[in-house]
């Protein structure tokens, strides 16, 4: 009884070809696990080669022979050049998977499988040409039935390569450091299996007794045969070798034309039952290493590759001596040589046959087809998107770029204790972190190259810290908080970190957050963290855009965007460079933070009231506060203004799940917040003009083009260019207003009230605020630079004032 997978695919899609059997072979092993794991499952197969169009397979079969048999040199020539130049490599996979992934493409969409696997490397190299692309959503796995993964089989967007050995698993990373691999049994069919030798003997109808070798190189038929059955008949020892021709009439016919000489040679046709023929032999001579050689293995038999086919033979015979799973005589000697010792040392040939026991017995190829049901997602190396390398480069010892939150746990089960929240939270990172991309992220950077992403493992102790504070431990709230945020999270392993943090004094709860930029803006931060942390059942699906009645033409539409976007051009440069400032200076390494709590009912009321969105009446609040705090430290004047950066979201709701949850999707519009003396609805007038105007000359589209075009730019270049753009003689305080959870999700039952974004600075910029709607809340953080020590408390208390004051003014406003 084979127990079921936890997830049960409805559709499995095998892609194989029909160049000889081997990868047929293969694909029929995977069929048959899948349906005795999933009775209720479909399964479809798709050729490769048939995919490809109208005479591609027998124009590959032919090309295949022909350099097999008459141009080895050129099939080795073309094996060699995929090792040892990788551009070439690189060159032909991309020129296959595009041919490849195109025709794929719309026979996959219309099948629709839960699961894809491919069992040859054209199909593969599709594969990996769709998932880079984001066309293909469903689990990709390929089964590498050679020991030699050569380039042209490892892809690094497939979501696991099962391979033969261990030493297969070497060459898989050295032909694709970041892909990903395991080691599996041999795949093949459940009739190939250990079986009395005597036994499977009669049942073939060959004698019980004496050594018999078998020659079998697969449904071809091709390749030194007829040397290796000369070799084999040198050894008196050897009592019958038994060949099989497969479709290769000719060699049939010539072997059965020496038999009439030889009678211990038994030439063969198209063998039907070759699991038990396999099972009778003591040894199964081969040459290419495939499913010939694997279902030898799976039988326990001692496989000996003789004269290995150029090209993938070579390669395979290499790694399985290297493996101990086969004995490799490159010439007719040696296997002469071979052959008279396993014939006359029984316990060397049981010695073989126990590695291959061994080998085989290792794992259960069922159980490992099951697991591919349940594969997270793997990506390969990527160079990082300009918007997230632009942190990369900004981040200097005393600015890192690292931005965060602070999730407060609110009327949790009184049952739970710190060390049983820790083993929860513990718990959900291991099993939902592999599937949350951003949180397997390794940064690595490159001299002279943009730094890009590697798939990482998440140890859960080097991510998830705890910490009680208050009571005897003499560490207050404050200070935990402070020491936590100020700490550069380190980026030799996935740059993030979590701390679960409890008050035993005043019984509070929450959960610290912080993560490198590049990984992603607020949005991305606060939305992996509900997938990877709340409760399943209180998860909000993202809601879908409303489809538009009516499109532009794509003439007048252009037209107006290149309007939008020389005007947003010329409003940038016009902009100049940011006023002089008090709260501008040396940035220092160290941080002070300050937090408010706002009802957002209460703001979402305001709003209404003043005829502006949520964004705009907290921007305004922030620009009153930041008025009141200059005029404490030594007056303001009219017409006083600082320029703050304010980002703004470029995510669609279209977007996928992945999409919406990785990255920085922003641009950032350059805003003057008025801070010098005025009633506090003419500072709302004229902050919500400013934004619109901003808005409205296309100053966003432009940022967004900027920033693409700095991407362009060699690595070097950028950088120099990003350090001298994002600074404080372009700006003086960084402002944001992100969206948020209308519904408050939960962890462990314990509902999330409020979340308290955590803001980066910039090189010479003191001060940043952001602010967030989270349930029935709305969060604001402040981050100063040590240098403004006093400066986010006395902020927390003129948002207070501020916010009163605006109540106020709507209060009298309705009244009579």
């Amino acid at each position: 009884m084979i127990p079921p997978s936890t997830q049960s695919p409805r559709r499995v899609l095998l892609i194989s070809a029909t160049i000889g059997e081997g990868h047929n072979a293969t694909a029929r092993a995977i069929e048959d696990s899948a349906r005795r794991l999933w009775p209720d499952c479909e399964v479809a197969w798709l050729d490769s080669l048939e995919v490809m169009g109208r005479g591609v397979g027998p124009a590959f079969r032919w090309i295949y022979v022909f350099n097999v048999e008459s141009t080895p040199w050129l099939y080795n020539l073309f094996y060699d050049a995929l090792w040892r130049y990788r551009w070439f490599a690189d060159a032909s996979r991309r020129f296959v998977g595009s041919w490849s992934g195109r025709r794929l493409r719309p026979l996959i969409e219309q099948y629709r499988p839960d699961l894809i696997v491919s069992t040859y490397p054209m199909g593969t190299a599709g594969l990996d040409w769709l998932r880079r692309r984001g066309k293909l959503d469903a689990t990709v796995a390929a089964v590498v039935s050679d020991f030699s993964p050569h380039p042209f089989w490892v892809y690094s967007e497939i979501d696991q390569h099962y391979v033969m050995s261990q030493a297969s698993l070497g060459a898989l990373h050295q032909a694709q450091p970041d892909a990903a691999g395991a080691v599996c049994v041999p795949p093949v069919m459940p009739a190939f299996r250990p079986a009395d030798k005597g036994e499977s003997r009669r049942r073939m109808e060959l004698p019980e007794t004496g050594f018999l070798a078998l020659i079998s190189c697969g449904s071809l038929g091709f390749g030194s045969i007829e040397r290796a059955v000369d070799a084999a008949l040198q050894v008196t020892n050897v009592a019958r070798v038994v060949v099989t021709c497969g479709r290769n009439e000719q060699l049939l016919h010539r072997l059965a034309q020496r038999r009439r000489s030889e009678p211990r040679l038994v030439p063969l046709d198209w063998v039907d039952d070759m699991a038990t023929l396999t099972a009778a032999a003591d040894v199964v001579i081969t040459n290419a290493g495939g499913a010939t050689a694997l279902e030898a293995l799976a039988c326990g038999r001692t496989v000996v590759m003789f004269e290995p086919i150029a090209g993938h033979g070579h390669g395979n015979a290499d790694v399985m001596a290297r493996a101990g799973l086969a004995e490799l005589c490159p010439a007719q000697s040696d296997l002469v040589e071979a052959l008279q010792r396993l014939s006359t040392d029984p316990q060397h040939l049981r010695a073989i046959e126990q590695r291959a026991l061994e080998h085989t017995d290792s794992g259960d190829f069922t159980q490992q087809v099951a697991a591919l049901a349940e594969l997270p997602r793997h990506r390969g190396k990527q160079t990082l998107h300009a918007q997230d390398a632009f942190f990369v480069h900004a981040a200097t010892h005393a600015v890192p770029q690292q931005t965060g939150a602070i999730l407060l746990a609110e009327g949790g089960r009184a049952e739970i204790s710190t060390a049983d929240w820790v083993d929860h939270i513990a718990g959900l990172i291991t099993r939902n972190a592999p599937h949350l991309p951003m949180l397997h992220r390794r940064l690595v950077r490159r001299r002279g190259r943009r730094p890009c992403w590697v798939t990482d493992r998440v140890e859960v102790p080097e991510h998830l810290h705890s910490r009680v504070v208050g009571g005897d431990s003499g560490v207050q709230w404050q200070d935990a908080v402070t020491e936590f945020f100020a700490t550069t999270v380190r980026t030799d392993r996935p740059p993030w970190e979590l701390m679960f943090l409890h008050d035993a004094d005043e019984g509070k709860t929450a959960l610290l957050v912080k993560l490198h930029h590049a990984l992603g803006d607020g949005v991305a931060v606060t939305s992996t963290l509900v997938r990877l942390l709340a409760d399943s059942d209180t998860t909000q699906p993202v809601t879908p855009a409303r489809p538009r009645v009516r499109a532009r033409p794509r003439v007048r539409q252009r037209a107006r965007q290149a309007w939008q976007m020389t005007r947003g051009l010329v409003s940038l440069a016009g902009a100049g460079t940011a006023p002089p400032s008090e709260l501008d200076g040396i940035s220092t390494p160290e941080r002070r933070f300050g937090w408010v709590e706002l009802s957002a009912a209460k703001v979402s009321a305001s709003a209404r009231a003043h005829g502006v969105r949520n964004s705009v009446l907290l921007i305004t609040l922030i620009a009153e506060a930041l008025h009141r705090l200059l005029d404490e430290r030594g007056g303001s004047v009219p017409g006083q203004a600082l320029r703050a950066m304010v980002p703004r979201t470029t995510r669609s709701p279209r977007a996928s799940d992945d999409m919406a949850a990785s990255g920085n999707r922003t641009v950032a519009m350059s805003v003057d917040l008025p801070v010098g003396p005025m009633a506090p609805e003419d500072r709302l007038a004229e902050v919500a003009g400013h934004l619109e105007s901003t808005q409205r000359c296309g100053q966003p589209m432009a940022a967004g083009a900027v920033m693409a075009a700095l991407g362009i730019l060699p690595d070097p270049v950028h950088r120099w260019v990003v350090r001298r753009v994002y600074q404080r003689r372009f700006f003086n305080v960084v402002v944001s207003a992100l969206p948020g959870a209308r519904r408050a999700p939960r962890i462990a039952g314990a509902p999330i009230a409020g979340v308290l974004p955590v803001m980066p600075l910039a090189n010479g910029v003191g001060l940043g605020v952001g602010a967030i709607t989270w349930g029935d809340m709305v969060g604001i953080g402040i981050t100063a630079d040590a240098r403004l020590a006093s400066a986010p408390q006395q902020l927390v208390d003129h948002m207070h004032a501020a916010f009163d004051d605006l109540q106020d003014l709507c209060e009298q406003g309705a009244g009579p």
